[in-house]
């Protein structure tokens, strides 16, 4: 395994690129429309500058719940551009996308987490695709703590009391160990309801790579993508709009999900007092501190699975966060799904970043965007 340091995330919103517009080639005038933000400057499949070749065909793709919203934008303004493209994505979750990649039902799938060697993911991934697979990262999402509490609008939290709340040993909003981190709040005696994602979810393995490196004696459990192995207290919800939702229909709720789903919401969201002296707000700009000491763990050919340090400590750095990558292969059975997923994919990571900061996400930085990019240009 391949382990360098990429400096990620530095002046992560500030890199940011114009949205991009796609011609087709298979005409013989060149045209583009401008995407949801307003520049109608071209992209390419090998470079930011010049302009895509907007292919025609169908692509199927699902995966992460966490990167709907992105998607979701991402494929609305591709197809305004692209009309001979037809790309559709489920949000079945991290897990089932990388089950359905691996099986061949799907031309690439998000997922939270990398491909794992370890469960033999990566070896699937490549017998499916006859060729390398590769992580690309697209999106880097804040795993907020949400929560409804009336008339408490501003709570700090630490690793080891969401610990305790999450595995049902602290059950009231007025216990000792909140009110110590919140002196000042007026703590209602209401019990906590602990939602949490009932599917298999990188948002899950995330946030309990989180809670093993800020609560290790409390929080024991091998971090997995499926929750009921970490035994949490409350109700499992499928999906994040699940989770979202739950939290919004309950007085005293409390669960883990993206940020961008906080932000649709209208939830509260928590301060982490990582270990600094400064209890940290959830914002793009804090998830980028945390995610500047990132480096690069390369499993083969184009793949940029990264490395975050769950562990920060760093004043301004909010510590819980996620990367969502697209799993795709290097090289498609069909040439022209290759073509396609190149092409798309290739715009989510330049022109499509522009429209991240809206929607509660962070976009790439240049370093790595440039990294992603050089990738894609290998897909065929």
């Amino acid at each position: 395994m391949k382990l360098y340091r990429v400096g990620v995330i530095a002046g992560l919103v500030a890199s940011a690129v114009a949205l991009a517009a796609c011609s087709s080639s298979k005409t013989t005038s060149s045209s583009s429309s401008p995407a949801a933000g307003g520049s109608s400057s071209a992209s390419s499949s090998s470079s930011s500058s010049g302009a895509p070749t907007c292919a025609s065909g169908k692509l199927s793709a699902q995966g992460s719940t966490a990167q709907t919203n992105a998607i979701n934008q991402w494929i609305k303004d591709y197809q305004s551009a692209c009309s001979s493209a037809t790309i559709t994505y489920n949000p079945t979750g991290s897990g089932a996308g990388v089950t359905g990649f691996n099986s061949g039902q799907n031309d690439f799938v998000g997922s939270d987490s990398a491909l794992d060697p370890t469960k033999g993911e990566f070896a699937k991934a490549t017998s499916r695709c006859g060729s390398a697979p590769m992580d690309l990262p697209m999106v880097v999402g804040p795993i907020a703590i949400a929560y409804k509490l009336s008339g408490v609008d501003n709570i700090v939290l630490d690793g080891p009391t969401i610990a305790k709340i999450f595995l049902g040993k602290i059950t009231l909003w007025d216990d000792a160990a909140i009110k110590a981190l919140n002196p000042s709040a007026n703590l209602p005696m209401t019990k906590i309801t602990v939602y949490y994602r009932s599917d298999s979810s990188g948002t899950t393995q995330n946030f309990e790579r989180y809670l093993a490196a800020s609560a290790p004696t409390i929080f024991t459990s091998k971090p997995d993508k499926d929750s009921s192995k970490a035994h949490f207290a409350g109700q499992g919800k499928a999906k994040s709009q699940g989770v979202s939702a739950a939290i919004a229909s309950t007085e005293g709720a409390i669960g883990y999900d993206e940020f961008s789903f906080a932000v649709s919401g209208g939830l509260q969201t928590a301060a982490i007092d990582n270990g600094s002296g400064t209890p940290v707000q959830l914002s793009k700009d804090t998830a980028s501190a945390a995610a500047q000491q990132a480096t690069v763990a390369s499993q083969g050919p184009g793949d940029l699975t990264l490395k975050l340090n769950y562990g920060e400590k760093a004043a301004g750095a909010y510590p819980i966060i996620l990367v969502t990558y697209e799993l795709a292969c290097t090289k498609y059975s069909s040439s022209s799904t290759g073509t396609l997923v190149k092409d798309f994919l290739n715009y989510a990571a330049t022109g499509g970043q522009a429209s991240l900061a809206q929607l509660g996400y962070a976009p790439l930085p240049t370093q790595l965007q440039t990294q992603v990019e050089q990738s894609i240009a290998t897909i065929s």
